[in-house]
């Protein structure tokens, strides 16, 4: 197998990874990199064939040991994070994460969904209500980011006057999931899933003392699910709200920021999708665009699968406990399945991208997230249709896993 490097957490490669990407599409496409003990899939026939493949899965200790694996004792600072890992039905497989996966779903429900559109909007107005005097305003800081916490926080039922730990818990819990990172990280991440997880143990008992007269949020209805034939235990229950804040709003403010930066890149799109928001509400202009700018620029650029059993794929030998890295944003710019892939084309109709997964593990919170953003764009041109980018440098955080802007100043 061909051997590679390369930096992931290069501050260079996160700030534009897409020429090395096209590198490894073209030349590498299957490579094995020793640092990082991975294998690499960069095209999107293979990453959307391993996605599909049952022989892969997102956890390996339920085939193999940590002795097989030749991995050391485990960090206890980083147990508490493991334990919510093991408990949340993203790193579960059939036929643990077909169960939890049909509970959650019977109160996550696209009517739930559809029906907070109205709410959406609503909170989209309040932000830009706060920044419409000043003329001015940080698209990632004040809208981007506070849009999905609060709308996670509203579907939770999470007290408004709580809300502001949410996304800080978030952050720290999301580190674990980048490559290189540190013990500092591991005990953030470990207290944050301790305190987030004793904090929703509160939510869920009060939801489950009114059961006489409940209320209308996902704690309150996973609680109701709990009480049927197969049921959350109180853990699961825990792990799951966990899963649904950081999958249900990590990809839509990474999206929307990283979105908006490659209209302001694109002004003659910017300029058409402005006129369109002036002119036909709930156009569906917007459900292209946003898979088109989800495409463009993939906030969730990497996802890796455990290999469960031995595999040959494409004469390439992937044996049991070996981890393989599927570059999302690669596959998303493969010329062999998007035409002209390297353009922003907010018409594209042929967009299968590969944002939120494809098989099992397909994102559930991929129509919230879409919802969210249609409806985050639509409002903010249409209210402020001149809005233009004000500064000429925009600078990364530093994970590639998962990444997104510092900031994104803009003047209208």
């Amino acid at each position: 197998m061909i051997e590679r490097h390369f930096d992931i957490n290069d501050p260079a490669f996160i700030a534009d990874p897409y020429p090395l990407l096209e590198d490894f599409r073209e030349n590498t496409p299957i490579f094995y990199d020793r640092q990082w003990e991975k294998v690499f899939f960069a095209r999107y026939e293979d990453i959307a064939a391993l996605l599909k493949d049952k022989r892969l899965g997102r956890q390996i200790l339920h085939v193999m040991s940590r002795e097989e694996l030749g991995w050391s004792s485990p960090n206890p600072a980083q147990a508490p994070f493991d334990h919510f890992q093991s408990l949340h039905m993203l790193d579960r497989e059939p036929p643990d994460h077909t169960r939890l996966k049909a509970l959650v779903m019977k109160a996550f429900t696209p009517q739930r969904v559809e029906s907070l559109r109205g709410k959406i909007e609503h909170i989209v107005n309040r932000l830009l209500d706060k920044v419409a005097p000043a003329g001015r305003m940080d698209i990632h800081h004040d809208l981007a980011e506070p849009l999905p916490v609060t709308v996670i926080a509203e579907l939770l039922g999470v007290p408004e006057e709580h809300r502001h730990k949410l996304r800080p818990w978030s952050a720290d819990i999301v580190k674990l999931y980048e490559l290189g990172y540190t013990e500092e990280q591991v005990h953030q991440a470990s207290k944050a899933v301790v305190e987030f997880s004793n904090f929703l143990r509160g939510l869920i008992d009060a939801a489950a003392a009114r059961r006489a007269n409940p209320q209308d949020d996902l704690i309150t209805a996973l609680v109701q699910v709990e009480e049927q034939g197969d049921k959350l235990t109180e853990e699961e229950l825990i792990a799951n709200c966990i899963l649904l804040l950081n999958a249900g709003h990590e990809a839509t403010v990474n999206g929307t920021s990283a979105g908006m930066l490659a209209l302001f890149r694109n002004p003659e799109q910017l300029g058409m999708l402005a006129r369109e928001a002036g002119a036909t509400k709930n156009s569906p202009l917007f459900k292209t665009a946003i898979d088109e700018l989800l495409r463009y620029d993939t906030p969730l650029p990497m996802f890796e699968r455990w290999v469960l059993e031995d595999v040959e794929y494409k004469g390439v030998p992937l044996k049991r406990g070996m981890e393989v890295g599927l570059v999302y944003a690669s596959g998303n710019r493969d010329p062999r399945r998007f035409e002209r892939p390297d353009e922003l084309v907010l018409t594209r109709k042929d967009n299968p991208h590969l944002t939120f997964g494809l098989g099992i593990h397909y994102c559930i919170g991929a129509p919230l997230a879409r919802v969210e953003m249609q409806i985050a764009f639509e409002t903010l041109l249409r209210r402020f249709p001149t809005i233009r980018l004000a500064t000429d440098k925009v600078e990364y955080g530093a994970g590639f896993v998962i990444r997104g802007l510092k900031s994104l100043p803009a003047v209208f």
